[in-house]
């Protein structure tokens, strides 16, 4: 699946991107850079050709067993990716999204028409129930077994992206998507500003595993809509703002790993769909 794999590329070409690995820099990822990044996307195609074949092939109601399916296959793409990159996770929640939306796109392709909002429903039926079937029984956990995900859905009630994937990615569908297909610029330019705006919109799990508490995610939120108000990446003033929020995210180790991939599937539904 072609379109899988240009956006995973997409999104590390765009830069400078705060918190995030570019062809520029590496950010507050001291152990990866954009060649990992392309070694990653470019293992997991045959995964998403797999995915596809997997959505494409489906005629059953139970759309959770076509999920189940992507699932194993994801598994599978993991592996292959960690041996990619020498063990360094680059794509791994992407492996998740794309993997997922991928094959809800094959099953409602039809004809030369794509509809993003067709799929993205068939991904909440894939998906239903999955929040609370992934942390089922976390309460009964020691902290110390607790997951970064498992940790934050105790603390703050945050079900990152499984919330986001399970509810059809609102963020993606309601906010990033209709400002891409609506943003003006270069493509960098276009995917910078998108960025920023899943951004303002979203918590990224990331974010607040690397500060240590989700109330960095308001301040994220007002940072990345002062770049927007500013006229975002098209002007000099926002450009500014962008590139002291790129030092600033590097000096406190911040990450915005979930934005990132959900910039992807943004990038993969905006090809798709002829977006881009």
């Amino acid at each position: 699946m072609q379109n899988a794999v240009k956006s995973m590329l997409y999104e590390v070409t765009v830069t400078p991107k705060p918190g995030l690995v570019d062809p520029q820099s590496s950010g507050p990822h001291p152990d990866m850079d954009a060649f990992n990044f392309i070694d990653s996307a470019l293992s997991l195609e045959f995964y998403f050709n797999s995915s596809f074949i997997a959505g494409w092939r489906f005629e059953e109601d139970d759309y959770q067993t076509l999920f189940n399916q992507i699932r194993e296959l994801g598994i599978a793409a993991e592996k292959t990716m960690f041996s990619a990159t020498n063990g360094i996770n680059t794509h791994k929640g992407a492996v998740f999204s794309l993997g997922v939306v991928v094959a809800a796109s094959a099953v409602n392709l039809s004809g030369e028409t794509f509809d993003t909002r067709k799929a993205l429903e068939c991904v909440k039926l894939m998906l239903q129930g999955l929040v609370e079937k992934d942390f089922k029984g976390v309460r009964s956990k020691e902290l110390s077994e607790l997951t970064a995900g498992e940790r934050q859905y105790l603390l703050y009630g945050e079900t990152g992206i499984r919330g986001e994937a399970e509810q059809g990615y609102p963020t993606v569908i309601e906010h990033a998507l209709p400002f891409l297909m609506q943003s003006k610029g270069t493509t960098d330019q276009r995917l910078l500003d998108t960025l920023m705006t899943i951004v303002a919109s979203s918590n990224d799990s990331n974010l607040i595993k690397r500060a240590g508490n989700n109330k960095i995610v308001e301040w994220a939120h007002q940072q990345a809509q002062e770049f927007l108000d500013l006229g975002g990446s098209l002007t000099r003033s926002g450009m500014a703002k962008l590139l002291e929020l790129n030092q600033t995210f590097y000096d406190r180790n911040l990450s915005l790993g979930g934005s990132a991939d959900l910039l992807i599937v943004t990038i993969f539904f905006g090809l798709m769909q002829g977006t881009l």
